[in-house]
């Protein structure tokens, strides 16, 4: 609630002015990050879905983000490049197809999990072919959601992304054929850490002689 104590300094006057500004900066931004999270979150409600950051972070401030994010009780993708294959657009093109990316990442890394985006119905049967272990929906409509998910029926994790707010998040929330999946759907928001609406904090001193 508004006027509430979120935490307490102490030290000298000189220390604690000195570093007030910096301090709100981090308290405010990461306290929107970790807000707006907790809203999406509360959006699921007790729905099978996962609410997921991205690395669309503020430059300097990924693991900072990403542990606000966990702090509103979203859960962290991929802090990097390094620690999750995820095959977007342009490697499946670069690759020659969605096929040919599955299978070329599967021999450099056969003990890993292959996530790989897919564009429409087409790519999602040949990912789905190929063996991936999670499918990306990027930019579907709540249509073809439904469609995907039935189709896809526990042969792949689904990760859905794209334009997805709170509103999108209810009706997934409720949606039948979400309710009724035997494991997760993650959902991936980038505005989670790129648009970032600061929250308001003050500092005050107390008892100074």
């Amino acid at each position: 609630p508004a006027g509430s104590e979120v935490c307490r300094l102490r030290g000298g006057t000189r220390a604690l002015l000195g570093a007030e500004r910096t301090a709100l900066n981090f308290l405010q931004l990461l306290s929107g990050t970790a807000t707006v999270t907790r809203e999406y979150v509360q959006a699921a409600g007790g729905a099978p879905l996962r609410v997921l950051d991205t690395r669309k972070t503020l430059p300097g401030l990924r693991g900072a983000q990403k542990y606000a994010v966990a702090c509103g009780g979203g859960h962290n993708h991929r802090m990097g490049l390094y620690d999750a294959i995820l095959l977007k657009e342009n490697h499946v093109a670069a690759l020659g197809g969605v096929a040919a990316a599955v299978q070329a990442v599967r021999d450099a890394h056969p003990h890993e999990a292959i996530e790989i985006e897919v564009e429409d119905r087409t790519q999602l049967d040949q990912a789905l072919e190929a063996g991936a272990d999670a499918v990306l929906l990027d930019n579907w409509n709540e249509k073809e959601w439904v469609q995907a998910v039935r189709a896809v029926a526990g042969r792949a994790r689904i990760e859905l992304s794209g334009g997805v707010d709170s509103a999108v998040l209810r009706r997934l929330a409720r949606a039948d054929y979400v309710r009724a999946s035997a494991s997760f759907i993650d959902v991936s928001v980038g505005a989670l850490t790129k648009h970032v609406r600061a929250i308001d904090f003050s500092m005050h001193i107390v008892g100074a002689p």
